[in-house]
């Protein structure tokens, strides 16, 4: 330090201020005002990049709340679709399975009738034969029984005893 103050000259330290103090005049005039409007300019820029970096967050955040609400409404209609399908499927089932049963006891009801009818014929048909085979054998019994005149006249007696008391 003891060298730097022997070595000191007025003259050098006055032309050294007057340099510093001009160039700082220089700069203040041509360089200051340009590099203050670009620090100036870069500031705004981000100041103004930060606010539209937040609108954006702010959009996004409205949009994912509007895709949430979008989503909850999609899913409740899809459970109505869903739940509607399956009263629809459920009643489809419903009317298939009471038709058939309609039908079913359509066609018992049918069969019931058919085999009744069919009862009754086979039954009239067994009597028209039964009575048939009666009539042949009264008529055999009554060949042989009348095959002689005196028993036609006893059977002809009979009868008409018969028919006058009833």
């Amino acid at each position: 330090m003891e060298k730097l103050i022997n070595d000191f000259s007025v003259g050098l330290f006055f032309w050294q201020t007057l340099l510093f103090l001009a160039l700082l005049f220089l700069l203040r005039k041509y360089a200051w005002k340009p590099i203050m409007e670009a620090v100036d300019s870069r500031e705004k820029n981000i100041e103004d990049s930060l606010a539209s970096a937040e609108k954006a967050r702010a959009e996004m955040e409205r949009l994912q709340s509007d895709n949430q609400r979008i989503l909850a409404e999609a899913r409740a209609e899809r459970d109505g679709i869903l739940k509607e399908a399956r009263e629809i499927k459920e009643k489809m089932i419903s009317e298939a399975k009471a038709e058939a049963s309609e039908q079913a006891s359509k066609v018992i009801a049918s069969a019931k009738e058919q085999i009744n009818n069919e009862k009754m014929a086979a039954i009239t048909d067994l009597r028209n034969q039964v009575a048939e085979m009666s009539i042949e054998i009264a008529e055999m019994v009554l060949k042989r029984e009348l095959s002689d005149k005196d028993k036609q006249g006893a059977f002809v007696k009979e009868q008409l005893a018969n028919f006058k008391m009833n």
